[in-house]
């Protein structure tokens, strides 16, 4: 299973960068789940919380079909300032699907760029989960995935036919720009060695 909530630079680490929200959807998404997490008898009301590592937030979070939902709230405005998700990816097998989730995250733009979407990766980082990019990401996953790099090991892989086969450190510019090409942060107690034996990592021989 996957692990429970319990708690040099890297080169060209951009991939395929062109998502961009709706911010008025998102907005309207956001006073939607605000009103959710308060409702009595709603699956929202009443989820696991605990103080958020930065002071005025609290996160709120529930598992569904195996997948994390962590909501963060702005506790003195009383306001949801967004959440983050740790997807299934259905192009894993089932070995790989047990320690690989894809987050993705949707913030407000005012609480954006306060390193409340890294405490939440970071939290699921350091107890012992490995994150992987979907296909494509936005420039604010682009940059945050670049902080992460600094203090997680990261690897690029190839995710085809259900199969991860590890491609190093760097790829060059025709790999990097591959659709099957990802980015792998390595989760606390991991190593390719391990991801290899339990996920199903295929390594190059020599």
């Amino acid at each position: 299973m996957i692990a429970a909530w319990a708690w040099p630079p890297w080169p060209r680490l951009e991939l395929r960068i062109d998502v961009d929200p709706d911010e008025a959807r998102l907005e309207q998404e956001l006073d939607t789940l605000q009103r959710r997490l308060r409702r009595p008898g709603d699956v929202l009301h009443g989820i696991d919380c605990e103080p958020a590592p930065m002071p005025g937030f609290r996160l709120h979070w529930r598992e569904a079909d195996g997948e994390l939902y962590v909501y963060v709230e702005d506790v003195l405005h009383q306001r949801l300032a967004g959440y983050t998700v740790f997807n299934r990816l259905i192009e894993l097998d089932v070995r790989a699907d047990r320690h690989l989730r894809a987050p993705h995250s949707k913030y407000r733009a005012a609480y954006r760029r306060r390193g409340l979407a890294t405490a939440v990766y970071r939290r699921s980082l350091d107890a012992g989960c490995c994150l992987v990019t979907g296909a494509r990401q936005s420039a604010g996953a682009h940059a945050l995935w670049r902080r992460l790099a600094r203090h997680y090991p990261l690897r690029y892989v190839q995710l085809r036919e259900r199969v991860l086969r590890a491609l190093g450190e760097t790829v060059d510019a025709r790999l990097h720009d591959e659709l099957h090409t990802r980015m792998l942060l390595l989760g606390r107690g991991w190593d390719e060695a391990r991801l290899a034996a339990e996920a199903g990592l295929v390594r190059e021989t020599t």
